[in-house]
């Protein structure tokens, strides 16, 4: 082989080399390039992540605020119908009184009526009058009575009774020789009365020492 081919060769190699090398240069920007898209939607997935969990914390938030909120006016609506309840109980309770005053005063204007009648009929049951007179005036004090008695109205018990400061005001004091009459009610000066349970006038007594 001459020395001039053997050199031909060698550049030819030599060649062959040289071009070789920007293939391999080549093919490194390929393989970044299609390592990029996967780096791309490697960040958008992680960013859409990131977007996500804010999203989700601001719903969690926003249900916590929700619940308390609720929660408040859950109580308010607790106390507020708890005050009206109170409100409505007491205004009954209101009523009932104001009626009841009312119906103690009616009855209260109409005891000096009574004690007319009863003192008219004792009047005329030991008179020698006719007896329609006697009869029509008991009949009157009669259906009196059982109206008021209709409406709560009770005749406190005095005479013989021991006196009771929480049913009888005592007007005078009589000396009694008989030692079971001491502190008892010796007479009544005026007939006391008690409205559903209550003393709307208490029985002026005598009582005996």
């Amino acid at each position: 082989m001459s020395e001039n081919t053997q050199k031909e060769k060698e550049q030819m190699a030599q060649e062959e080399m040289v071009q070789e090398v920007p293939q391999a240069e080549e093919t490194a920007p390929a393989k970044e390039e299609e390592a990029a898209p996967a780096q791309e939607e490697k960040k958008s997935f992680l960013k859409r992540g990131n977007k996500d969990k804010a999203k989700i914390e601001e719903l969690e938030k926003k249900v916590a605020e929700l619940e308390e909120k609720t929660a408040k006016d859950k109580d308010d609506y607790i106390r507020l119908m708890a005050e009206f309840d109170n409100f409505r109980r007491r205004t009954s309770q209101e009523k009932l009184e104001l009626v009841s005053m009312a119906s103690t005063d009616t009855i209260k204007g109409l005891l000096p009526v009574l004690d007319d009648c009863e003192r008219a009929l004792k009047v005329l049951l030991e008179s020698n009058d006719s007896d329609a007179a006697k009869e029509g005036t008991e009949l009157i004090f009669n259906k009196l009575t059982s109206y008021l008695k209709s409406k709560g109205l009770a005749v406190i018990e005095a005479m013989n009774q021991p006196f009771d400061t929480d049913l009888h005001e005592a007007v005078a004091q009589f000396p009694v020789q008989d030692e079971e009459q001491k502190g008892k009610v010796f007479d009544v000066v005026q007939t006391g009365y008690t409205l559903n349970g209550k003393v709307i006038r208490f029985a002026k007594v005598v009582v005996g020492i």
